[in-house]
């Protein structure tokens, strides 16, 4: 019998591992919630209501239950920050990375189900200053290097204002590349400030309160780092890609 090699973590856990660290060294709490979720906590809580159009932003993959509150696979982990909201007062600084599911056909940039990390900081003074900190301190543990961090107007029902958020490439250093499309600059992620009506959702006063929220592929922040073209074969099992991480 040859000799039996050890085993080694997944790349994707290796990514979460790091996230995970990073955040923590910056005083984040890591956050987890159910996957198979209630239309109330993916959508409703998080000032989605049933007639509204951004529902159409998310391909949802529905469960057959026989409730009011329909079920489903979470389509981001941003529920997680309401349970947390509920049963946690300010100040609160929590990530919540996990597995997340759409219904959409797979390329080399989507697949049914991915990793999405999602931050949520509330408190009395925080702003768009702070995201942008946190942001640009993230980014240059994850990435090695340092980098420039833009803020896009953009929108999203749960915070306001929304934003794109862009980072230098970190490959050119912003002089522009094949990674960024020659532009300088790589969208990460998006984010914003929470809008007011998911904090009364929760029971907490946006009158004394304000917070940011942000979200962001784990797989693809993990190809830009590492070069890889195709979300796909981080989920093969194919041993010539994991064996390298």
């Amino acid at each position: 019998m040859g000799q039996q090699s050890n085993g080694h973590y997944h790349p994707l856990t290796i990514a979460q591992r790091d996230i995970a660290r990073i955040f923590s060294g910056m005083g984040f709490d890591i956050a987890e919630g159910p996957e198979a979720e209630s239309e109330y906590y993916n959508f409703d809580a998080l000032n989605i209501p049933a007639d509204h159009p951004a529902r159409d932003l998310w391909d949802t993959f529905w469960l057959k239950e026989a409730t009011e509150d329909r079920a489903l696979l979470r389509t981001h982990t941003s529920p997680v920050q309401i349970r947390y909201m509920e049963t946690h007062k300010p100040p609160i600084r929590i990530i919540a990375p996990g597995k997340v599911y759409r219904y959409e056909a797979t390329d080399a940039t989507h697949e049914a189900q991915f990793y999405q990390l999602e931050g949520l900081v509330v408190d009395e003074t925080t702003n768009l200053g702070t995201l942008k900190g946190v942001l640009a301190r993230f980014f240059k543990e994850f990435f090695g290097k340092e980098a420039d961090v833009r803020l896009r107007p953009s929108y999203f029902p749960f915070v306001e204002p929304a934003v794109e958020v862009d980072m230098s490439c970190f490959l050119c250093e912003g002089k522009g590349c094949n990674v960024c499309k020659k532009t300088g600059w790589i969208e990460i992620m998006g984010a914003g400030m929470v809008h007011p009506k998911v904090l009364l959702n929760v029971g907490i006063d946006p009158r004394k309160y304000q917070g940011f929220a942000f979200g962001a592929g784990i797989d693809r922040l993990l190809m830009l780092k590492h070069g890889i073209t195709d979300v796909r074969l981080l989920y093969t099992g194919d041993l010539r890609l994991v064996n390298q991480f």
